[in-house]
């Protein structure tokens, strides 16, 4: 429940009461000495759904624009009359945990800290983000996702679209363009910084850390994460739910892929870096799509009769923004989502054969110790290049045939072009029980070319 203080401006006074009393609110009448244009101030209890049909209710009565009401949360009321009142708007189909559209302003609002609070911590996450995925650790990462503040942001531009708050929305979008933008300059410079200073061995192919090579590669299951996190960031707001919790996955939406974008494009890996930069634009469409359509299913919109038009309109319009967007990027998600599920079709059928193969007389001496698909090209636009096989043996020397063999037995398990490679390491005993291996190449194509 609530407890409201409306400030009434003169000449509204009977106004304001009439509609008090047509609702039914047990009130109490202060006259308002201040000489600052007011006459009285008001003050009762409310049941928290009748929150927003009161105030709609009062601004349709042009008394809200002049007036200055404040609303206070209450944790009990002693009347009968009040739970009548409750009663009767619980009737009404509203849920009582539902936050005002006023309340739901203030809130968002509240969640934005200022620019420069804004500025230090988005530049300290970013930081910390670098150097986890760096470092390939998941706990560096996740206390980057923490301190990052952008769920007042994601949330405060939704909520000013469908309030027709101009001033809030446009604080929310360019938070959010500001902020990612602000991540991806800081992972730039740090991992510059840590390449210079050989933190990172020359050579080494850096998307092959588990944090990192997760996020250049994305693919449609990247964006359940940014739909879930959009909808639990309206829930929460709305709701009552922890913020805090649902900050965290709006930064695990963002942060992490962002300080990808800096590090692949500072080891200069163009592909790596448009796969993470592919994936900070979905998720920030994502997000705010979801948000977006949680709002104005929730029914949070203006509700009078010259308010629905001028909120409607550019609610569509940005929906539609968002939706052509994410349409047009998950078109490349989806087709690397279709190889991920080729690919891995393709290893386990390999894997198979192989095994079959092996099992035969010719090759009891040889076992097999992996079995790999390597892709060819850039994110997105790659496909299966070979299959590597590893076997292991006693006897020096490739086995004759085996990398045609066991081309015959895979090549018909993918349409692509294919590459059957088979590596051999040898196990040689030295010593009693020290071992040196040694590795001998052999590679199988198609057999229209040349071995």
């Amino acid at each position: 429940m609530r407890y409201l203080e409306i400030t009434v401006p003169e000449g509204k006074r009977r106004a304001v009461l009439d509609i008090l009393e047509d609702e039914g609110f047990d009130y109490v009448v202060s006259d308002e000495t201040s000489g600052r244009g007011y006459a009285a101030v008001v003050r009762f209890p409310i049941p928290t759904q009748a929150v927003e049909p009161l105030l709609d209710r009062l601004q349709r009565a042009g008394v809200s624009d002049e007036a200055s009401v404040v609303v206070i949360n209450a944790e009990t009321v002693v009347s009968e009359g009040f739970e009548t009142l409750r009663e009767r708007y619980s009737r009404g189909g509203q849920t009582g945990s539902r936050t005002s559209r006023q309340v739901l302003r203030t809130k968002a609002d509240e969640l934005t800290p200022p620019f420069a609070i804004y500025t230090v911590m988005l530049l300290i996450s970013a930081v910390v983000a670098t150097a986890g995925l760096l470092a390939d650790s998941p706990a560096v990462v996740i206390g980057a996702m923490v301190i990052a503040p952008l769920l007042g942001p994601a949330l405060a531009a939704n909520v000013g679209i469908v309030t027709g708050d101009d001033r809030l929305k446009s604080t929310g979008f360019s938070y959010q363009v500001v902020g990612v933008t602000m991540v991806v300059v800081a992972s730039i410079a740090l991992a510059v910084l840590a390449r210079l200073a050989g933190l990172e061995p020359a050579g080494v192919d850096i998307v092959a850390a588990t944090e990192l090579e997760e996020r250049v590669a994305p693919n449609l299951f990247s964006l359940a994460v940014a739909l879930g996190a959009g909808i639990a960031g309206i829930l929460s707001l709305t709701r009552g739910f922890s913020e805090a919790i649902v900050g965290v996955m709006i930064a695990a939406a963002l942060i992490p892929p962002s300080a990808a974008v800096g590090i692949t494009v500072a080891w200069g890996m163009s592909g790596a870096a448009i796969g993470a930069a592919v994936l900070v634009i979905v998720n920030l469409l994502s997000i705010n799509l979801a948000a977006l359509g949680t709002l104005w299913v929730a029914g949070y919109r203006p509700q009078g009769l010259f308010e629905v038009s001028p909120t409607r309109t550019p609610t569509y319009t940005y929906a539609a923004v968002f939706g052509v967007g994410l349409l047009v990027l998950t078109a490349p998600l989806a087709g690397v989502t279709l190889l991920d599920f080729h690919t891995t079709e393709l290893q386990s059928a390999a894997e198979d054969e192989v095994e079959a193969v092996l099992e035969e007389p010719r090759y009891a001496a040889l076992e097999s110790d992996d079995v790999a698909v390597e892709l060819d090209g850039n994110y997105p636009i790659q496909s299966v290049e070979r299959v590597v096989v590893t076997v292991s043996g006693r006897e020096s020397g490739p086995e004759p045939g085996l990398a045609d063999r066991l081309y015959e037995e895979i090549r018909p398990h993918s349409d692509d072009s294919l590459i059957v490679e088979v590596q051999y390491v040898v196990a040689q005993e030295r010593g009693g029980n020290a071992g040196g291996r040694e590795t001998v190449q052999s590679a199988s194509r198609p057999p229209e070319q040349d071995l």
